[in-house]
């Protein structure tokens, strides 16, 4: 991957980051790639961090500000099937 990529880091518990995290669940992982969330999400900020799990991933913004407006315009969004 070349250096436009995300980290994996989105489990820091410093206040700011947490605030600037967005929690994605019920998201069909079988389908959906850690670049395909990036690809989503990166319209709301600089993404600093990005991990994907079974079900669920994390975004790492670098703001609260950019973390609040993906939760506001991907919140009930369609992605593979399943409603997020």
């Amino acid at each position: 991957s070349g250096p436009t990529m995300a980290s994996n880091v989105t489990n820091k518990t410093d206040p700011r980051s947490m605030n600037s995290r967005v929690f994605i669940g019920n998201l069909n992982t079988l389908v959906v790639k850690k670049s395909d969330v990036e690809a989503i999400f990166s319209k709301y900020g600089k993404i600093v961090g990005c991990s994907v799990h079974k079900g669920f991933a994390f975004v790492q913004y670098v703001n609260e500000r950019n973390a609040r407006a993906a939760v506001a315009g991907e919140d009930g969004r369609m992605i593979a099937g399943q409603v997020l």
